[in-house]
């Protein structure tokens, strides 16, 4: 007889020779199984055991085993059980009811396949790497059958790799998120995830004139995408706005930086740059603050990483 024995089993009863009985099921039990073997003796028996890979664990009531989790549960003239507490890897094997009669002895026997749900063991940490570099995640797993590894990225549906090792090469902001590996055998499932987070440069959306009348107030916003997040400076013409003075304020909140003018002069028409740097390089925007009672015409740039724009704008009000 074969038997497996699985983690969602309480405890197991061996009938030798003639059936298997009962799988009791505790849904909250894990790996932590015992198995009775029970051998019907019948006849009028004068000696008894029960082996295991031909060494002796019961020898009718002398316990032969020093393993504690070994037990004696029943001798009689009908039967002759014995339990194993806690079954491991360790237990796999042949167990061999012997009994002797007053006609003739008699074996018989089951072999124990212990299956193990699979446990992943080695996991890449989380990464933080620069856009354009290359990528290998790993992930190991223990069980019994041997576990199928399998990878996916947990924004996309589709599997990204069915091996233990899932390679990225060059990788793009859009590859960044939890990946998660998933462990699977006929038992169970593990599953673990790693996040990556994906660097690159700051790009600054292109930004938008603003006309304001005098003594009115006015906002400039400049929103960069970047990993990490980006700092933002703030230039008229050549020299840096700080907000701190001549009825300045800029505010930065992530993504976004507001440079606001709380009473308008005429001082401070003109161009303005806003500047968006991390650590992986910088972009900028241009914008046009213009009084829209008035005319007049200034140049727009515009520059992200090496590339460089610059085009001129006017603003012209026409009377009737």
């Amino acid at each position: 007889q074969l038997l497996l024995l699985t983690g969602n089993v309480s405890e197991l009863f061996v009938n030798l020779p003639l059936f298997l009985r009962g799988f009791p099921l505790i849904s909250d039990v894990e790996v932590c199984v015992s198995v009775c073997f029970r051998c019907a003796q019948g006849d009028v028996v004068t000696h008894t055991a029960w082996l295991n890979r031909s060494s002796i664990l019961y020898a009718g009531e002398d316990k032969w085993s020093v393993d504690p989790r070994v037990s004696l549960v029943t001798l009689n003239q009908d039967e002759f059980t014995i339990k194993i507490e806690s079954v491991d890897m360790a237990d796999e094997g042949q167990y061999v009811c012997a009994v002797q009669t007053s006609s003739r002895p008699r074996t018989t026997s089951v072999h124990i396949l212990v299956q193990v749900p699979p446990k992943i063991i080695n996991l890449s940490k989380d990464l933080v790497v620069n856009e354009g570099s290359n990528v290998t995640l790993m992930c190991s797993a223990s069980g019994k059958p041997e576990p199928s590894i399998s990878w996916r990225l947990i924004s996309a549906s589709d599997v990204a790799s069915d091996d233990e090792y899932l390679e990225i090469p060059s990788i793009s902001r859009q590859r960044a998120g939890t990946y998660e590996c998933s462990a699977v055998n006929d038992i169970d499932t593990d599953v673990r995830t790693v996040d990556i987070t994906v660097n690159y440069a700051p790009s600054v959306s292109e930004g938008r004139d603003v006309g304001v009348t005098l003594g009115q107030r006015g906002v400039l916003e400049c929103e960069a995408d970047a990993v990490p997040e980006a700092d933002f400076e703030w230039y008229k013409d050549d020299r840096r706005v700080f907000g701190d003075f001549d009825g300045l304020e800029i505010v930065t909140s992530g993504s976004l930086s507001r440079l606001t003018f709380f009473n308008v002069s005429d001082g401070d028409y003109g161009n303005y740059t806003c500047v968006a740097i991390n650590k992986l390089g910088s972009s900028n925007t241009s914008f046009l603050l213009y009084d829209p009672g008035g005319s007049g015409c200034s140049s727009r740039v515009v520059r992200t990483g090496s590339v460089t724009a610059e085009r001129w704008e006017c603003v012209v009000l026409q009377t009737g």
